[in-house]
């Protein structure tokens, strides 16, 4: 789901650091066309504020006491798909950040980042693509271990190429330049990529479409 252009991202930070969380709300707040609408300490406050709130981008931290950041991405993703998470985290474990990306996250942030630097990146998500360097996105890919496919088998051969350039760490943008194809088309493609591979995320798609074995990964890129 793209992100229409000029209009307000509502935001949640979800973190138990609650002088971090208002620290960051404020700069975000500071930031075009960003409105933090909400701040949580813990899992379920979190599900509360995206219940009555539906924010388009939540912030979560990922280590959180009682339920982790991949937990509660999953609980998010599976009853609101519409709301795009990205993890904020000091890890670069990629145990941390692979589990992250096949929860369904969009993508990641170290939590030292300046505020431009993480408005930009809010902005990145909720236009519909994943807040990840190709380089990491590559590394992470490297780690999957191959699984019997149970979905992808109905992918037609422009998904495929599409599904290509996401786990180039390509932009739709990208992939409708290498295509030569409008976004508008590329985002519809990707939708049905995701329908399709059962996916939340561009990321989960790419995690699963690996795992599956419709990747042959490493990708040329």
């Amino acid at each position: 789901m793209g992100d229409a252009v000029g209009s307000q991202i509502d935001v949640i930070i979800v973190d138990d650091h609650r002088m971090f969380a208002e620290s960051l709300a404020r700069l975000l707040s500071d930031e075009d066309r960003i409105s933090v609408v909400g701040i949580a300490q813990n899992g379920n406050d979190a599900m509360d504020l995206v219940r009555r709130l539906r924010p388009r981008v939540v912030l979560i931290d990922f280590q959180m006491p009682g339920q982790d950041g991949v937990a509660l991405t999953e609980i998010i993703k599976e009853s609101h798909p519409e709301v795009t998470v990205v993890m904020l985290t000091a890890s670069t474990d990629d145990r941390v950040l692979l589990s992250a990306m096949e929860a369904g996250c969009s993508g990641f942030l170290t939590k030292h980042r300046a505020a431009e630097e993480v408005a930009e990146a809010v902005r990145v998500a909720a236009s519909g693509d994943a807040v990840i360097s190709p380089a990491l996105l590559a590394r992470l890919l490297r780690r999957i271990k191959p699984a019997p496919p149970t979905v992808g088998s109905n992918l037609t051969d422009r998904e495929r190429e599409v599904l290509d350039g996401l786990a180039k760490g390509w932009t739709n943008k990208m992939i409708a330049a290498e295509l030569f194809l409008s976004v508008n088309t590329i985002r519809n493609y990707v939708q049905s990529v995701l329908s399709k591979l059962e996916a939340h995320s561009k990321l989960q798609a790419v995690s699963i479409a690996v795992r599956a074995g419709i990747l042959q990964y490493p990708v040329d890129g």
